[in-house]
């Protein structure tokens, strides 16, 4: 009962305004406290700049409300009040001199110059009588010394395993970093991820194709800028490239997109592995597609048939005029909800609804020729028609189609296909080997669509979402096989 009589209570106070000292860190308030007493600012000018002084707030405005409490007062500057109903006052001239950070004591005053002196002379005139003063200085304080050899040898031993044993960290914390993140470098040393995740063969060939569409890169119109442009009705080739800093570097922007295209990752996918937003991954797709498309479509792949027969194969010697080898290929795509268009797109060969393209190839392999996506319910020669193909061959150039390029009145050239039955019951002996031997060579554009294939991004289903930029994907996947794959046989390289 005795501790709780001695224990004191601030009860709140009923006002109708609570009081708050103004000194900074303090936090004392009259709404639960009625001890202290809280006094306004001197109306004197040079004494109200003492007070902002000593509480440390020169700028500080001064209003009616403005306080200070009666805890950074000494007693002597306080007036207590003769009755218990009165207010306590300040004496004239008092200034707040207790705060936090001088932990509310008043320091005592420096000694001057005058009176530090004074009290030396007498141990000065105590030395003059004949008082011995040691002089010497501490041997905690012997600067002069010079440490031993063992203990120098230790020191110099101490320091070198330390800066060796900092480097090792400064080499883990670095191989930390690199297989936290998700890009090329991570990949770098396995070639075995490169071609998993690009279809590039090795990180080599990789830089190699990166040193062909490096210096044009700082030139790439991105997505979010093509809007820009269009709403300024301003030429692509006007946008002078901006210095905004990108989420990724452009190698790894490069690695993402053959990524996307080539392990057909989704875009939710990829900005989680980059550590992106998924809406950034898009604008990068979109922006490479275009890119490349741009880039790799602006080189001339269409090759001059001197160039073809001074790399002609072995095998093409019975079809030694043989400019190009043709097929269509075909892609899943959505099904759209339109009954028309379901019609125009469903493909009997794929019981689906596809897009279908041509592709070209030389003798020696390369890809040559790509055509647009069309319809799936398109036939093989009306695409060859739309290509513009024909266009290119001329009459000393041949072409080399399958049984369903019904072709030879589209083109001036010499056509090879393999040899209808007809109506005979049997087909004869050199029409069977003349089928054999161009089905020998038209094989390998069977192994280069394969190749572009492989893209897992064409494995499944193609949304519709995509079908705006789909011909662009098309072609740039066609593309990067002539610079992904080596020769279709060995016995071709030169």
């Amino acid at each position: 009962m005795s501790l709780k009589k001695d224990r004191v209570f601030f009860q709140r106070q009923q006002r109708k305004y609570h009081e708050h000292c103004c000194v900074p860190i303090c936090t004392s308030s009259s709404k639960f406290n009625g001890v202290l007493s809280y006094h306004g600012f001197p109306s004197d000018v040079e004494l109200r700049k003492r007070w902002l002084v000593n509480i440390r707030r020169d700028e500080f405005i001064v209003t009616g409300h403005s306080k200070v409490c009666s805890l950074h007062f000494t007693p002597e500057q306080i007036i207590q009040p003769k009755t218990p109903e009165g207010k306590r006052q300040l004496n004239k001239g008092a200034v707040p001199v207790l705060f936090q950070w001088n932990d509310y004591s008043i320091p005592s005053p420096r000694m001057s110059v005058w009176d530090r002196v004074s009290k030396l002379q007498p141990e000065l005139a105590s030395a003059e009588d004949g008082q011995h003063m040691d002089c010497t200085p501490a041997a905690d304080h012997d600067y002069s010394s010079v440490p031993e050899p063992a203990f120098m040898d230790s020191v110099i031993d101490e320091n070198r395993n330390l800066k060796e044993e900092n480097d090792s960290l400064k080499k883990e914390i670095q191989e930390l970093k690199i297989s936290c993140t998700f890009g090329l470098q991570r990949f770098a040393h396995s070639d075995d991820d490169i071609r998993f995740y690009t279809r590039f063969p090795s990180y080599h060939n990789l830089m190699l194709f990166w040193r062909l569409v490096e210096p044009s890169v700082h030139k790439m119109v991105r997505a979010s800028r093509a809007k820009v442009t269009e709403k300024l009705n301003e030429a692509v080739t006007s946008v002078r490239p901006t210095h905004t800093r990108q989420s990724l570097q452009p190698i790894d922007e490069l690695v993402l997109f053959l990524m996307y295209l080539s392990v057909g990752l989704k875009e939710q996918d990829l900005a989680n592995r980059f550590n992106i937003h998924i809406s950034t991954v898009s604008r990068i797709i979109c922006s490479w597609t275009n890119y490349l498309y741009t880039l790799l479509g602006s080189v001339a792949i269409w090759i001059e048939p001197e160039d073809i027969k001074a790399r002609l194969p072995d095998d093409f010697k019975d079809f030694s005029d043989t400019q190009i080898i043709v097929d269509c290929t075909e892609l899943k795509c959505q099904t759209p909800s339109s009954p028309l268009l379901q019609s125009e797109m469903f493909s009997k060969y794929k019981s689906h609804c596809t897009m279908k393209g041509l592709i070209g190839i030389a003798p020696h392999g390369p890809v040559t020729f790509i055509s647009s996506l069309y319809e799936g319910s398109i036939s093989d020669k009306e695409l060859f028609r739309r290509s513009g193909l024909a266009d290119l061959l001329t009459d000393d150039m041949a072409v080399m189609v399958d049984k369903g390029f019904l072709i030879t009145e589209c083109v001036k050239c010499k056509v090879y296909c393999p040899p209808f039955l007809n109506k005979k019951s049997q087909m004869p002996a050199p029409s069977v080997l003349q089928t054999q031997k161009i089905a020998r060579v038209r094989v390998h554009v069977e192994r280069v669509i394969r190749r572009v294939k492989e893209n897992k991004l064409f494995d499944s289903v193609i949304p519709l979402s995509i079908a705006g930029s789909i011909n662009e994907i098309f072609a740039v996947a066609c593309l990067l096989s002539n610079y992904q794959n080596k020769h279709l046989v060995t016995a071709w390289a030169k």
